[in-house]
């Protein structure tokens, strides 16, 4: 198995030791783990998702800022 050094903010290390403390997970690199199967999970739903939902068309750039335009002007009038 590979190793791998990361760093992060104090608080975040601390967020993990605590899963840890619980038991939710057997160790930090167990935590970590299980949050990149997930993402991975997540990520090839997502994939799936699109590829499922059809032809694809071509973005109509006018369109998509008349849109915009549009919604930014109901927001302002609130």
């Amino acid at each position: 198995m590979a190793t791998l050094n990361i760093s992060m903010p104090d608080e975040m290390r601390a967020f993990i030791e605590a899963r840890v403390r619980m038991g939710e997970y057997q160790s930090a690199s167990d935590y970590l783990r299980d949050l990149i199967r997930h993402d991975r999970e997540e990520t090839e739903r997502l994939l799936v998702e699109g590829i499922e939902s059809g032809a694809t068309r071509p973005l109509d750039l006018a369109d998509l800022r008349k849109k915009a335009q549009s919604i930014l002007k109901q927001e302002q009038a609130r």
